[in-house]
């Protein structure tokens, strides 16, 4: 009905307009770029890959190298006041041979060896040259004596060695030495006077943990054989 014909005054119903560009989506979304990303040069990828090959080839080989490469102890040298009469050698370790060998020092500080090991401990009898290198090899730490040493002296050498840590040690009687005692390392030697030679005390604190050995970190003395210089072929 007209609202001029109703009773009651006519309610005015308020009128909406919308903007049809408020109902526009944004063309971007606010921080989103949309520029296609390029697509890498191919020249480049093979560049970087070629890299990366090289670099990884690089380091292979040196592994290699270093994995053929004989084994090295610690530095032997010294500069401690009381060794410095100690000898010093640079043997590589890991050459073993089942042939007799001609040692440059007496007793031997290194060098070709034995496959086998003698076993650590006390000898009454001088140790093959060929085995106990390669318990200096382990680590061990040889003390030798000339023949007829009073068997007080040879009982304090023995007390000596078994106050090392390591507990790898060889004592043994060995004719024709430059001295009355010789104590030895793989790579190092001291003449001593004699068993009561305060400078032995100072070489086993100082060499007695087989730093200077290829082996001393992981092999043991123990287990091995018991072969003299008498057995000799």
């Amino acid at each position: 009905m007209p609202c001029g014909g109703c009773a009651r005054s006519c309610r005015t119903w308020p009128t909406y307009w919308f903007r049809p560009e408020d109902d526009r989506v944004p063309a971007t979304l606010p921080g989103v770029s949309t520029t296609t990303p390029q697509r890498t040069n191919p020249k480049v990828v093979r560049t970087i890959v070629a890299i990366g090959a090289v670099i990884f080839l690089v380091l292979v080989g040196y592994q290699v190298y270093k994995f053929k490469q004989p084994p090295k102890g610690g530095d032997p040298h010294t500069d401690i006041p009381a060794l410095k009469a100690t000898k010093t050698f640079d043997y590589v370790g890991g050459q073993h041979t089942s042939d007799p060998v001609r040692y440059a020092q007496t007793p031997p500080a290194g060098g070709k060896h034995d496959p086998t090991w003698d076993d650590c401990g006390a000898y009454t009898e001088p140790p093959r040259n060929e085995n106990a290198v390669h318990d200096l090899e382990h680590g061990t730490v040889w003390i030798t004596y000339r023949p007829g040493l009073d068997a007080a002296d040879i009982a304090g050498l023995q007390t000596q060695l078994e106050g090392l840590k390591s507990g790898k040690w060889m004592l043994s009687p060995y004719p024709g030495l430059p001295a009355p005692v010789v104590v030895t390392v793989w790579n190092a030697q001291l003449d001593l006077t004699g068993a009561d030679d305060p400078r032995l005390p100072t070489f086993l604190s100082f060499y007695g943990d087989g730093h200077t050995s290829p082996e001393g970190a992981f092999a043991s003395c123990k287990g091995g054989a018991d072969i003299l210089a008498s057995d000799k072929p």
